[in-house]
């Protein structure tokens, strides 16, 4: 089963990606477009990632089985 903290485990991960990027970016006259392309990509890549899990980790609508009897249900 899922847990919570993989979010920081991620969070860890994406930022080693954002650091390196930062360093590793190809020098030259581009060389801030480069490094905030990359970088706006995986923390925008991370954040849906990441909205996403955390909807399905703790859903705000509880599916109800509609195939039980009356008697089962316990109201």
């Amino acid at each position: 089963m899922a847990q919570g903290y993989a979010v920081f485990i991620g969070l860890v991960i994406i930022v080693a990606l954002c650091v390196a990027s930062w360093f590793l970016a190809p020098k030259g006259q581009n060389q801030v477009l480069w490094r905030s392309s990359l970088i706006l990509s995986i923390v925008s890549c991370y954040l849906m990632w990441a909205i996403t899990f955390l909807a399905q980790l703790h859903p705000l609508i509880e599916p109800k089985r509609n195939d039980l009897r009356e008697e089962y249900l316990g109201h």
